[in-house]
């Protein structure tokens, strides 16, 4: 295996940074793999991951949303339509590079990205989501009340993120309540497979449920049983890619 630097134009006026992980010979197919918030693709699932996929012969692209890691852009004017717009533009330059993607896969609110950009997206033949939430404003559970309050009165906050701060705006806050996933999910008319650890205290098992429910046939759940959230132990990280590329072995992605 290998990997390269990718990348490519923003749709918003700035360079976004990507990694291509590689595998030996032809791929059976090429996939994007969008990060949990505020992660960036250097962190241990998305990295993980997309190895174990190229292992898999699967090839990946992982990529920083804006304001993130290398990418250009700053994070306070983001949002979550603007990662998905990130996404429409990383599949647009993986197809003008010849290598058009056909599987989707999101963690965490990164897997809520790729249920919305599925069908905005040429070529999606598969989606699989990593303790992906139903609601784009679970995420919001991850703040304080008080850095909720403060948002709406002054329109922005410093927030503790993972032990890191980030500047948030209330237009952020705003857009979470402008997606309705549920419809989205209902008209995907494509294969998705949904993991999730029963075990996930940051997005719990139930989202799982609300997703699968909301599914049109041919769908999958496969637990990831112990796991935590961001699948730090490797052998986690391995199992899911080892699932994902077993079950998108069913579907012409190449």
């Amino acid at each position: 295996m290998s990997a390269q630097a990718f990348e490519f134009d923003g749709p918003h006026g700035y360079r976004l940074a990507g990694r291509l992980e590689l595998p030996d010979g032809q791929p059976r197919g090429w996939a994007i793999l969008a990060h949990c918030f505020t992660c960036g693709k250097d962190s241990l699932a998305a990295s993980r991951v997309a190895r174990a996929l190229a292992a898999h012969g699967i090839g990946v692209l992982r990529f920083d949303f804006a304001g993130l890691g290398n990418s250009g852009g700053n994070f306070a004017d983001t949002t979550f339509a603007t990662d998905v717009d990130d996404l429409v533009a990383a599949g647009n330059a993986m197809t003008s590079d010849g290598k058009p993607p056909s599987i989707l896969i999101g963690h965490s609110l990164g897997g809520a990205a790729v249920l919305m950009a599925a069908g905005q997206m040429w070529g999606i033949r598969a989606v699989a989501t990593l303790a992906a939430p139903f609601d784009t404003r679970h995420v919001l559970h991850q703040f304080a009340p008080q850095s909720l309050e403060t948002i709406e009165t002054r329109g922005e906050a410093e927030v503790l993120l993972a032990g890191r701060p980030f500047v948030v705006r209330k237009s952020f806050v705003d857009d979470l309540a402008c997606h309705n996933l549920e419809s989205r999910i209902a008209g995907l008319r494509i294969p998705l497979l949904v993991l999730h650890s029963p075990l996930d205290s940051t997005v719990g098992i139930e989202n799982a449920a609300h997703i699968f429910a909301a599914a049109k046939h041919p769908k999958s759940f496969i637990s990831l049983d112990n796991a935590d959230h961001l699948l730090t132990r490797r052998a986690d990280a391995d199992y899911a890619a080892a699932m994902i590329s077993t079950w998108a072995s069913r579907y012409p992605i190449s």
